[in-house]
């Protein structure tokens, strides 16, 4: 049977999704660049002072763990008033959040800001991939659709690498913020982008049909999250929300490590600061290049694979081999090696989290489908999988190392390889879905 083509609302449709994907990476990306001078500036703090991992671990891990809570509210939301209606204002909340928090004055407003940043990101991920899921019943153009939108998740990544790139080489000439010109405000800033399009386009997205049918029929139940516990589902939620918190606990918990390890390294720490801002941001752009390849390749073989596990597992048996290779050695081995074992890394962990976008949607009926895809994101992966950043700058402060970049990158290996054994384990009990939407 052949897939039909796309009409022009449906390509309206998924441009907006992928910007909503590209930017909700953006937004959450944003902190491991700009923590570390964030600190510096607003607190006097230096890597390595127990301070200083402190508020790096409450600024990874309380926006999340609000984000979580916050999420699965937006998730029934989504299933009681609507796909579009909660899409749009989770993105407005989230691109402007982003902007004022490049105007704090202090770590406690930083911290506030990127709360209500992440409460939107948390929700506008819920509500777009339960929207696009019932725009497109056709089994392998919904599974393509999933896939190709949500790789844009890491070109959101390389854009805000790019964006800072261009803060720290534009910084000087741009108008002061509090007397200053510090390139993490601006990238901050950026984050309203995304606000911009989405205030033209928002008159011409369309409700899910499947929902606004069965909402005016009233045949629409109400969302439960006991529903989630019931016998047909409670394997499902359990182990979905364990996995998420395995990949979002080696994504925060060794992954966004990196642009802290790297100014550390030898070859990088005796250099003039810009520099080390440079390698930081090349660093970045290797991990976001993994990621952007990692989506695609998912995308490409989440309709020649048949069964889920074997998707899924795909990518988590290399990952056992290469996150301990990358943090346990190649900070050693000099900053090309770091950079090509994030590129593994990035690969192989990013591309999990495009296949929960693919899965999700096909293991819940309707009227649970965002409460079902929220519990999960939100409280496997969000609340639960972000503790490791708090985990890993915890360990990162008695851990073996000549250099506090040496102790972050033991730390970082060890809870990414333990989370990496523990998701190989959860996904022999991991649930195949069938191929149509269960209604």
């Amino acid at each position: 049977m052949r897939v039909p083509r796309l009409t022009w609302v449906q390509w309206l449709i998924c441009a907006i999704a992928a910007i909503g994907f590209a930017f909700d990476i953006y937004e959450l990306l944003m902190l491991p660049l700009v923590v570390r001078p964030a600190l510096m500036e607003l607190a006097g703090l230096k890597q390595g002072m127990a301070e200083f991992n402190h508020w790096t671990g409450l600024l990874f891990w309380i926006p999340a763990i609000a984000g979580g809570l916050f999420g699965l509210l937006g998730g029934y939301l989504t299933d009681r008033f609507g796909r579009r209606r909660v899409l749009v204002w989770s993105i407005l909340l989230y691109a402007f959040s982003a902007a004022a928090a490049g105007f704090s004055t202090s770590v406690e407003m930083l911290l506030l800001l990127r709360t209500t940043t992440f409460i939107g990101v948390c929700v506008e991920f819920v509500a777009a991939v339960a929207w696009l899921a019932e725009l497109f019943p056709e089994p392998k153009q919904r599974e393509a659709v999933l896939g190709y939108t949500q790789a844009f998740s890491s070109i959101g990544g390389l854009l805000v690498t790019g964006a800072y790139a261009l803060a720290v080489a534009w910084a000087p000439s741009l108008p002061a913020i509090h007397g200053a010109h510090e390139p993490w405000r601006y990238t901050l800033i950026s984050g309203v982008i995304p606000a911009l399009p989405l205030i033209l386009i928002r008159p011409f997205l369309p409700e899910s049909p499947v929902w606004a049918r069965k909402r005016a029929e009233g045949t629409l139940k109400r969302p439960s999250l006991a529903l989630l516990f019931a016998p047909e589902f409670r394997r499902t939620t359990l182990v979905t929300t364990a996995l998420f918190a395995c990949g979002y606990g080696i994504a925060f918990g060794a992954i966004q490590s990196t642009p802290r390890i790297v100014p550390g390294m030898e070859e990088v720490r005796t250099l003039a600061r810009p520099l080390q801002e440079k390698a930081v941001t090349d660093t970045q752009f290797y991990q976001e290049f993994g990621g952007l390849a990692g989506r695609f390749l998912l995308a490409f073989l989440a309709v020649r694979i048949v069964t889920r596990r074997g998707l899924l597992r795909f990518f988590q048996i290399p990952a056992l081999i290469a996150i301990p290779a990358t943090f346990f050695y190649a900070p050693a081995a000099g900053l090309g090696t770091i950079q090509a074992g994030i590129f593994l890394v990035g690969v192989l962990t990013v591309a999990q989290f495009s296949f929960w976008g693919n899965y999700l949607p096909r293991v819940y009926p309707t009227h649970l489908r965002g409460t079902g895809e929220s519990f999960a994101a939100n409280i496997g992966g969000r609340m639960l999988g972000t503790s490791a950043a708090y985990i890993t700058a915890t360990l990162a402060t008695s851990a073996p190392g000549a250099s506090p970049a040496a102790k972050l990158a033991w730390a970082s290996g060890l809870v990414g390889s333990v989370l990496a054994v523990a998701a190989v384990v959860l996904s022999r009990w991991l649930v195949e879905p069938p191929a149509e939407l269960p209604d």
